[in-house]
């Protein structure tokens, strides 16, 4: 699996008590932008897990299923359901192939899940995927550690300076919060 996924930003941040997950429009075949307003972001769980994804579309839709099902089975237990994917994600011969990162949130936790069986849980509460994902970081951490801006408007200002640095990414978002 490309460790790199290209074509999309997703930033997740949870500060002051908040969780807000951000995603960009832009889908992208090759150098050529085919649609502005993909929802790469959605609300799981009876509205109480944040989920984005980048990387191929028809994987990271596969991957929703399957990570929703695993929140059901795991009755809306973020860590055990992520732990779960990643094990039967790097385990299983088809979800093996599936060329994808998800970033997962609730108002406790916040993991990153690749492929490659790897998940990973942020320390400093920023969490960003996607070939704009180091720029959303960067301007994530400084906005929270220069400004009063509350989550939502962190990852809208973040997300704002990365759709106008990488090409991959456009200011088309879409967010979802959980508060």
């Amino acid at each position: 699996m490309n460790k790199s996924i290209h074509s999309t930003t997703i930033l997740g941040v949870r500060h002051k008590g908040v969780s807000v997950i951000a995603g960009d429009g832009q889908v992208t075949f090759g150098d050529t932008i085919i649609k502005a307003k993909a929802r790469k972001v959605r609300k799981l769980y009876h509205d109480n897990v944040l989920v984005g994804f980048a990387g191929a579309a028809a994987d990271a839709f596969t991957l929703f299923e399957r990570f929703e099902t695993k929140l059901d089975e795991f009755r809306g237990n973020l860590s055990r359901a992520v732990v779960d994917l990643a094990k039967d994600w790097r385990m299983d011969r088809y979800l093996r192939r599936l060329n994808a990162q998800l970033a997962v949130l609730d108002k406790e936790n916040m993991f990153i899940v690749s492929g490659t069986g790897d998940v990973i849980e942020p320390d400093d509460k920023i969490m960003a995927i996607g070939s704009g994902g180091s720029y959303a970081y960067a301007a994530a951490k400084a906005l929270i550690q220069h400004s009063t801006l509350d989550a939502e408007q962190i990852v809208t200002e973040a997300m704002k300076i990365t759709a106008a640095i990488c090409i991959y990414t456009n200011a088309k978002l879409t967010i979802e919060v959980l508060k």
